[in-house]
């Protein structure tokens, strides 16, 4: 009788523990999810920013996938752009690798995020056939990627535009550029005629472009691992005088695992450094760091014609929390 007695209030002791912390999660999930600061802007387009992501689900994929999903759907989303990265290690080695299957089509499952993906490649891309990435765009309804730089105009209304121009990065690194075998193809690419093209795009007049977005996966600047190093210098140099020259507004990109944002004093564009879409790295912050976080989680942004509002968005594994926003106006 003892035993049973004993039995009883030992299983009372256990389930009143387990109870008073379901409670407590509970609290926490709700406490960390505003969603009703979450909102899309009048008249206007919205779509997520992702990167450094292709991990066959590892690390926290799924879970930033998953409040991708959630995400989109409140915003109801035009598109989603991937800053490259998209396969790790090695990119993929033709357009039937199982990696399609495994790190996208079975990882970002929403209905939303079956929208338009506008895609860059990485660094990881080259280290793979990453002319399979250009081909899987005549294979999917969703991937996007024409060539390896090209032009959208994304309609805001019936009238006026976004010019979203998606450049390749990886041919202007010189450390790539001595390592073909590492990175495939790198030295058949002509960054002139790049650099060209891009000027070309940029010098559209046209009234109806209201934004000019740039997306590309390397860093301009960084409080990051690449804080110091060589290629941040060597992309910053490039591009830095053509985005001021012809007042580009934002540049997104990734390369660092985590989320950044960044406006230099004088400078026409801030940048949206949206890299943590599974492994993360340690981060900080240097001239201009507007924001910055080692934690997994994506970028959304709204825009109209006057007004782009930015959310930078942590994942778990049951909600999602904005942790840093900001606006840019006309």
């Amino acid at each position: 009788m003892k035993n049973i007695l004993a039995f009883i209030i030992f299983s009372l002791i256990v389930s009143t523990s387990v109870f008073g912390q379901q409670k407590a999660d509970h609290s926490s999930i709700n406490k960390k999810t505003n969603h009703s600061d979450l909102k899309s802007v009048e008249n206007g387009i919205s779509f997520l920013v992702i990167g450094d992501f292709g991990r066959h689900g590892a690390f926290t994929q799924k879970e930033v996938a998953n409040a991708m999903g959630e995400v989109a759907e409140k915003l109801a989303i035009n598109f989603t752009v991937s800053v490259g990265d998209n396969f790790y290690p090695n990119g993929v080695q033709s357009t039937q690798d199982y990696q399609w299957i495994s790190s996208y089509e079975t990882i970002y499952t929403h209905h939303f995020l079956h929208e338009p993906w506008y895609v860059a490649l990485g660094n990881h891309d080259y280290e793979g056939n990453s002319q399979a990435q250009i081909d899987y765009s005549n294979l999917s309804r969703r991937w996007e990627m024409p060539a390896r730089y090209y032009e959208k105009l994304i309609k805001i209304d019936s009238d006026n535009y976004v010019q979203l121009l998606v450049i390749d990065t990886n041919p202007f690194v010189s450390k790539y550029k001595k390592d073909p075998e590492k990175y495939l193809g790198i030295n058949d690419q002509d960054t002139q005629t790049q650099i060209k093209w891009l000027e070309d795009k940029l010098s559209n007049q046209d009234a109806k472009i209201k934004w000019r977005l740039v997306v590309g996966h390397h860093p301009l600047y960084s409080g990051g691992k690449r804080i110091k190093e060589k290629e941040t210098f060597e992309i910053q140099e490039v591009f830095e005088p053509i985005f001021q020259k012809y007042k580009v507004d934002a540049y997104f990109t990734g390369h660092e695992h985590d989320l950044q944002v960044i406006k230099n004093p004088g400078k026409s564009f801030t940048q949206f450094l949206s890299g943590a879409g599974s492994e993360l790295r340690p981060t900080g912050e240097t001239k201009g760091t507007m924001f910055a976080a080692s934690v997994p989680g994506f970028m959304a942004f709204s825009l109209n014609n006057h007004v782009l509002n930015a959310y930078v968005i942590q994942a778990d594994s049951n909600a999602y929390q904005i942790i840093y926003q900001t606006s840019i106006s006309k």
